[in-house]
């Protein structure tokens, strides 16, 4: 995937490069700094760093990584917040994007970046978090690189708060599983998957908002609740006819995924590193489904070629449903998916950024 989003220890990241916070002084204190320090051998890299000197804020200079599980350590100054008036979102984008420079020009193939300047620099986190997205973004339109952020807390990755309020509420009103909880009683994981397909499945289309008990829709049918055939005859002629009404299906089977997903492709006039750049996927996957025509992605890909695409509800639905996939209110992820599409939400790594803050698997 060129670029992810994860929970962990910058530290204990396996990349090429890692990017370090660093002070524009040879020397560190605390914070993501000190910790890259003491992980790689705080003696080493600091004579390292001192033969550097000097790096003025947005600039980035590199250094062996030592014990760290990378080949490189970027360093990198990120401006202290003062009122945004004084230079501070330009040198945080000059951050990101001469770091991102040097990793290509050094031949890396994986980057892994802390959330730069959030830390006692102040810089405020969801305008910290665009901007890295945004420059993130617009480099990998011509690099192959893999990215990684690196969240060491949650509660240091924000999302404007706005977005945040509207998400919570569409889940609110759309996330099956919680609300039938409420509303019966009946904690709904519990149940087998077929009870719950089953019983939601009733909720939704046969019972309306009638009080029905989950627990008794996860009951399997008894013979009395069974169709009933009269006779031999009538049996043999309903087996006769929904083979050959069958055999009429199998012939005419309806667009094939990849037949849509290129067709789609083609009406938009967009060529193939448009496509899985947009969705966040590795060239070679896309060649895989390119090529392969029985080949069926998972469906978080699919959503992503979607979102590339820029599909509607509807046509994301169908696109979806040619690979035998559905999206569904039973999925808080699907739920956010379908939020960011009913409002035109097509940046796939703003996508992956509201999937991560939601504790959802991001997609690509």
């Amino acid at each position: 995937m060129p670029f992810k989003i994860i929970r962990n220890d910058i530290t204990k990241v396996k990349a090429d490069a890692i990017v370090n916070t660093a002070n524009p002084e040879p020397r560190y204190a605390s914070g993501t700094d000190a910790a890259i320090y003491k992980a790689a051998g705080a003696d080493d890299l600091l004579d390292a760093r001192k033969k550097i000197g000097r790096i003025a804020p947005g600039e980035a200079a590199v250094t062996a990584a030592f014990q760290l599980p990378a080949t490189c350590i970027i360093h990198t100054v990120g401006p202290a917040w003062i009122d945004g008036n004084h230079g501070e979102y330009d040198i945080l984008r000059s951050c990101y994007r001469k770091s991102l420079l040097l990793a290509d020009q050094l031949g890396c193939k994986s980057i892994a970046f802390p959330l730069i300047a959030t830390g006692v620099y102040g810089f405020p986190k969801d305008q910290a978090l665009e901007i890295a997205l945004s420059v993130m973004r617009e480099h990998l339109e011509s690099s192959d690189l893999n990215v990684i952020l690196v969240v060491f807390e949650r509660d240091s990755y924000q999302i404007a708060s706005g977005l945040t309020e509207q998400i919570k509420e569409y889940i609110d009103e759309n996330y099956v599983f919680e609300q039938a909880s409420e509303e019966y009683g009946e904690p709904i994981e519990h149940l087998s998957e077929t009870g719950r397909r089953r019983g939601l499945w009733e909720r939704n289309h046969l019972f309306g908002s009638a009080p029905i008990s989950y627990a008794a829709m996860a009951e399997p049918l008894t013979e009395e609740e069974l169709p009933q055939l009269d006779g031999e005859d009538s049996f043999s002629y309903a087996v006769t006819e929904k083979k050959a009404s069958l055999e009429d299906m199998v012939k005419n089977l309806g667009e094939s995924f990849q037949a849509r997903l290129l067709r789609m492709i083609d009406e938009r006039g967009m060529t193939d590193p448009e496509v899985y750049k947009r969705a966040n996927l590795d060239r070679k996957l896309f060649s895989k489904i390119r090529c392969n025509q029985d080949y069926i992605p998972k469906k978080k890909t699919i959503i992503a070629l979607a979102i590339a695409l820029g599909l509607n509800l509807d046509d994301t639905k169908d696109l979806l449903a040619s690979a035998g996939l559905v999206l569904t209110n039973n999925s808080k992820a699907d739920v956010i998916v379908s939020f960011c599409i009913e409002n035109g939400i097509y940046d796939i790594y703003e996508v992956n950024a509201l999937l991560f803050k939601f504790h959802q698997s991001t997609m690509g």
